[in-house]
């Protein structure tokens, strides 16, 4: 099988960018378009929320979205330098959900990322998009595990 699109999800850490090394060379190898993916959730607990109309909180989503935006762009650019064709979605929702949809949206033939590597306690409080993703997938799963710095 070769895959064309192989889809990224991050999260802004540095250990879920240990994938890309692997995707580097995988897209490179195989000429596959990359699609990197950052799905987030809008953050208003640092916000004084009483009192205030829908543009207040149109404006966090907004400088929510753009530092997300941003770090996508900062990405795809390094990728882009080594040649490879690299798209990127800033998308917020549930992660799991998210990263299957875009994968169909997309048409990924693979879906590439690191996993945490939590296990036991650890792994069933904060849960696990890896473990999600591989639950619900249909299409091969490329999954590094990046461990702890």
């Amino acid at each position: 099988m070769m895959y064309k699109t192989i889809i990224v999800p991050l999260d802004g850490s540095t250990r879920a960018e240990k994938i890309l090394s692997h995707v580097e060379m995988l897209a490179k190898c195989i000429d596959a378009k990359v699609v990197l993916l950052r799905v987030y959730r809008v953050d208003y607990d640092g916000a004084d929320m009483v009192g205030h109309d829908p543009e207040f909180y149109e404006s966090i989503a907004a400088k929510c979205k753009e530092s997300v935006v941003e770090y996508l762009n900062n990405i795809q650019e390094k990728l882009q330098a080594q040649g490879l064709a690299v798209r990127s979605f800033a998308e917020e929702g549930d992660v799991v959900s998210t990263i299957l949809t875009v994968a169909d949206r997309e048409d990924a033939d693979l879906i590439a990322m690191s996993s945490h590597g939590r296990t036991g306690l650890s792994r069933v409080f904060y849960g696990s998009v890896a473990a999600g993703v591989l639950h619900k997938i249909d299409r091969p799963l490329l999954l590094v595990r990046a461990e702890e710095e």
